[in-house]
């Protein structure tokens, strides 16, 4: 099991800080895990099965 920093992850998901958190508040982003005080970390293969989750609705979109 890997963990990712927040600087990994805004570099595989190329988003802000506020809106991963944003995302993750609103529950459509792997949560975060408390390493300590000011310190978190993602675990990587739940960032990587988002990013797939992405490229999966990508190429098979769905008819509204």
């Amino acid at each position: 099991m890997r963990l990712l920093s927040k600087k990994q992850v805004r570099e595989r998901v190329l988003y802000s800080p506020a809106h991963i958190a944003r995302l993750e508040a609103a529950g459509s982003f792997p949560k975060r895990i408390r390493l300590g005080q000011g310190r978190v970390g993602w675990l990587e293969q739940e960032i990587e099965d988002w990013i797939a989750a992405r490229v999966a609705e990508r190429d098979n979109p769905t008819i509204s």
